[in-house]
């Protein structure tokens, strides 16, 4: 299965779940990654810095967040159940299928058809938001670590 007909596949299946934190999968379009400026130092928080008036080299968003291309997607997160980790509503997760998951790593499952991204524990999903309970892996449930979330991008404005 390619990664369009995948994605096809998975946002046919959210369509027809409610239980999910995930409101969309997005296929990743490569001929959109436009080269951006970057700056010789990092940006100061609190004062500016005099000496970061030039440009060192150019970066394009592929090449900062993207490992795998050929196995990297993009999701939209819908509610606050990861908000503790730093993703909220309406992030954009950038998710490489090409990486084996391991305990910690925030992860994009399918659970029984539905949709969630959590941290990885032993035999369980783990929320980043005290409102939230773990979910157990159940004996006879179909469990799929669909990816590694190795990045997201937000929009501020």
């Amino acid at each position: 299965m390619n990664i369009i007909e995948f994605i096809t596949s998975y946002n046919l299946k959210l369509r027809s779940h409610f239980i999910s934190n995930v409101e969309n999968i997005y296929a990743r379009d490569i001929s959109l990654g436009e080269p951006i400026p970057l700056f010789n130092s990092p940006v100061q928080a609190g004062f500016p810095s005099p000496a970061a008036d030039y440009i060192q080299s150019i970066l394009t968003t592929d090449s900062y967040l993207v490992k795998n291309p050929i196995a990297t997607f993009f999701v939209k997160v819908k509610g606050d159940s990861m908000i503790d980790a730093g993703i909220n509503q309406g992030d954009i997760l950038i998710v490489d299928r090409s990486i084996d998951p391991k305990i910690g790593n925030i992860v994009l499952a399918e659970l029984d058809g539905d949709f969630t991204v959590k941290y990885l524990g032993n035999q369980r999903l783990m929320p980043a938001n005290s409102k939230y309970k773990p979910i157990f892996f159940l004996e006879g449930q179909t469990v799929n670590l669909v990816g590694v979330v190795t990045g997201l991008m937000r929009k501020l404005i």
